[in-house]
């Protein structure tokens, strides 16, 4: 699979391994994103490339010696006693403007902790020539080694990048999809290059859902436990509390009930999960985030949704070769499974976008009481960036849609929203899975909008 997306990141690590200054830069996400292919892209052919192993620091070192070696002669040719040695000598042997970089940054911390306070002192003396990068797919160790107040190395970076999924817009690129397609196959891969390049090696998704997930054997039948290892102590809790919100448990007393533990206990490890990016806590559209009573948790990445959806209850049948009793329950409830992350795309889509002449601001779901006294809820709200227009979406993942019948009745819902009367105008927009011949007074987007570049 070609190298997708990634352009606004290339340019940035460019720009600042070419500024008129040595940098440091750090570049860290999930484990599949792509930060290593995304680095050996960049650096030039007389550049260091390190991958740190799990071995002891004395083995990492003369590993990294051997690296450093096929650009320096005989770099390896001494047994180096500590970090500081060793880079102290690279600083001086290397050519000015040459880069270092120190992939699995977190697998060399965890054999030499303080690595970080070395880099600390030779960064601190201003006196290095070359640009230093480092990369990791533990999250929590960069934060702690890195972003953290109290870290050593904080405030030093020179650029920090968070890699983030990539959009379903570039899904096309990697494979050869119709919209629709899109959309189902972005609720089960996401936006993980790697989860990409298998599933191109496959007919179908069937296919590649069968060989990849719902196999003992699959490269990604095991994908999330390895996934948590890289920032959590304890993948039991972790891997817990993924499954019940996995499976509907959404807000925080529920979690807190499954796991029969106090919603205090829980509040800890929910908010580690939200800043590894594995989960998002979600409010009604209009609360306040920090005292809102209302917030519920989602799984914020699509295999870990659909993993925990579809592999983690059957793993005792997949064991046993029945992958027939996953295969039914995925071909029955799928359509289902896709709505969700059809209306997150949906969301995404609208915040920040112009819709009829409008810009609107970050959009999000809202539900509660209206004024009849009905629970209703909304699939897609956003407040137009001047705080005067409302738009109002309706998300439908399924066939044969009477687009009319759903503006009626979406309309007729909205009239009793508590706070609709606050804006000059209410703009009505239907998100649908297929072309429909009825004609709505309400704007309809389809997959090819959506996933759109």
């Amino acid at each position: 699979m070609e190298f997708i997306d990634r352009d606004n990141e290339s340019k940035r690590l460019r720009d600042a391994l070419n500024g008129k200054k040595p940098s440091f830069i750090v570049i860290y996400g999930r484990r599949r994103l792509g930060k290593s292919t995304l680095i050996k892209r960049v650096i030039k052919e007389s550049d260091v490339y390190f991958m740190a192993d799990v071995t002891e620091s004395s083995n990492q070192r003369r590993l990294a010696a051997i690296a450093i070696s096929a650009k320096i002669t005989g770099f390896d040719s001494i047994a180096y006693s500590d970090w500081e040695t060793l880079l102290t000598q690279f600083n001086y042997r290397c050519d000015a403007g040459m880069t270092l970089c120190l992939d699995e940054f977190p697998y060399l911390v965890k054999s030499d902790p303080s690595l970080p306070s070395v880099l600390q002192r030779l960064i601190d003396t201003k006196s290095l020539k070359f640009n230093l990068i480092i990369c990791g797919s533990s999250q929590q160790m960069i934060f702690d080694t890195v972003l953290s107040e109290s870290a050593p190395l904080y405030g030093h970076a020179d650029e920090i990048m968070c890699l983030k999924p990539i959009d379903a817009s570039f899904l096309s690129d990697a494979i050869s999809v119709t919209p629709i397609q899109a959309v189902e196959e972005y609720s089960v891969w996401g936006g993980v290059p790697r989860y990409w390049e298998l599933r191109e090696k496959f007919n179908s998704l069937d296919s590649a859902i069968g060989n990849l997930c719902v196999n003992q054997l699959g490269l990604l039948y095991d994908e999330i436990y390895h996934l948590l290892r890289d920032d959590m102590r304890d993948i039991i809790q972790a891997s817990t509390i993924l499954s019940f919100i996995g499976n509907g448990a959404n807000k925080l007393s529920e979690i807190a009930s499954r796991c029969e533990k106090s919603a205090t206990t829980i509040s800890g490890p929910l908010a580690k999960l939200q800043r590894m990016h594995l989960i998002t806590r979600e409010i009604p559209f209009l609360d306040d985030v920090k005292n809102s009573k209302k917030g519920i948790y989602y799984i914020s990445d699509p295999y870990i949704r659909f993993y925990f959806r579809y592999i983690a209850p059957y793993k005792s049948f997949i064991e046993l070769g029945k992958t027939e009793i996953v295969n039914e329950k995925i071909n029955s409830t799928f359509n289902e499974f896709v709505s969700k992350q059809w209306e997150i795309m949906c969301r995404n889509y609208i915040s920040g976008n112009i819709i009829d002449g409008i810009r609107y601001g970050m959009s999000s779901r809202w539900w509660g009481q209206l004024t009849n006294g009905n629970m209703a809820e909304f699939d897609v709200m956003s407040e137009s960036i001047d705080g005067k227009y409302l738009l109002i979406g309706e998300c439908k993942w399924t066939n044969a849609e009477d687009a009319d019948k759903l503006t009626t009745e979406l309309m007729d819902k909205a009239s009793f929203l508590p706070f609709i009367k606050n804006y000059k105008k209410v703009c009505y927009v239907l998100f649908l899975k297929e072309k429909t011949t009825n004609p709505s007074s309400s704007i309809i987007l389809y997959p090819e909008d959506i996933t759109r570049k």
